[in-house]
């Protein structure tokens, strides 16, 4: 096997400058939005004065995790004062109160949910490792999005097992960065019971997938769940059952990239965001493994295949460039 990819310095100031290029950038925009009166319409920019770029909400915010995460990462870039200047022009106590203010709608009690609001909550995760005012900036509406999990998980009975944004493992997964980063031990635990109530008691995965637009593996992003929330052991005896024949490399459409036929197209262009993610969560699971667990290597050697299909695609065409990188930066950080 190859050794496993890197984020070079290279790499940070190439995602830096594909971010810089779109969080700002207000159209094409795709709102989650509902108007119940024409007063309700209203452009991107007016309705969320931080995150009203990268085509949508949820990849705005990501696209801020990206470049902070890059800043701290790879602080020597040339794109560093660039970001900076950025996050100082956007993140201010009226903006972060414009976009908080705008869950009291009625009509927003879902917005962005689960996947909007894991994002918003790996972000601040990413801010409070910043010696930088933009986590107590940010604090009211990340804990306004905390506050949102803690409201809707014990009325949520069951999961969502998709590729796409009502993933709930992704929500999970996600979320618990925010729960370790702040050391709020009651929210972890909330997440920890859901996830086994949700996922425990599964065994013998099938992986029927992936489907047309998945940009996440309903299977292994329920791994990758489960692994950061269960203990080391406690995991490892779960995923032996829930992929028993993973060191012969079956169910076989796990190990094998996706196909993306036109980048140009939203929707396919989410399957070179199913290769970045499968990588990610690969890597993070063979990380969790005994080294002499043969699911091991075999994981890696997934992980870099995944990569090698879509690592070369996270820009030419907006419709991934918008978000891609985000989660390559995802794999290439991971394990």
């Amino acid at each position: 096997m190859s050794s496993p990819s890197a984020l070079t310095a290279e790499a940070a100031s190439k995602f830096a400058g594909l971010a810089l290029s779109h969080v700002t950038r207000e159209f094409p925009n795709k709102l989650d939005h509902t108007m119940v009166g024409l007063a309700d319409a209203r452009g991107p920019r007016d309705l969320h004065p931080i995150f009203y770029g990268s085509y949508d909400w949820h990849s705005c915010v990501h696209g801020y995790w990206l470049l902070a995460t890059l800043r701290r990462l790879h602080p020597q870039i040339p794109e560093a004062a660039a970001i900076d200047a950025l996050f100082a022009q956007a993140f201010t106590a009226d903006k972060v109160e414009a976009e908080r203010a705008y869950l009291d709608r009625p009509t927003a009690r879902g917005f962005e949910r689960p996947y909007g609001w894991a994002w918003l909550l790996k972000l601040q995760g990413e801010f409070l490792a910043h010696d930088a005012p933009w986590a107590g900036l940010m604090a009211p509406l990340a804990e306004a999005f905390a506050d949102r999990c803690r409201e809707f998980l014990p009325r949520a009975t069951y999961p969502i097992r998709t590729g796409v944004h009502s993933s709930t493992a992704f929500a999970l997964a996600l979320a618990q960065d925010y729960a370790v980063a702040t050391k709020d031990a009651a929210f972890e635990a909330l997440l920890r019971d859901k996830a086994r109530a949700w996922y425990g008691n599964d065994r013998g995965c099938q992986a029927w997938e992936p489907s047309g637009d998945d940009f996440l593996s309903p299977a292994l992003m329920e791994a990758e769940c489960m692994r950061r929330l269960l203990q080391p052991s406690a995991f490892r005896t779960w995923f032996a059952a829930f992929l028993p024949d993973a060191a012969v490399s079956l169910p076989a459409t796990l190990f094998a990239p996706a196909t993306v036929s036109d980048r140009s197209d939203g929707k396919i262009a989410h399957l070179d965001g199913l290769n970045l993610s499968r990588a990610w969560c690969w890597r993070s699971i063979a990380g969790s493994l005994a080294a002499d667990d043969p699911v091991r290597g075999v994981a890696l050697d997934a992980a870099e295949r995944h990569l090698a299909a879509s690592l070369p695609h996270v820009a030419g065409d907006y419709m991934g460039e918008h978000w891609l990188a985000s989660f390559a930066l995802l794999a290439l950080m991971a394990g």
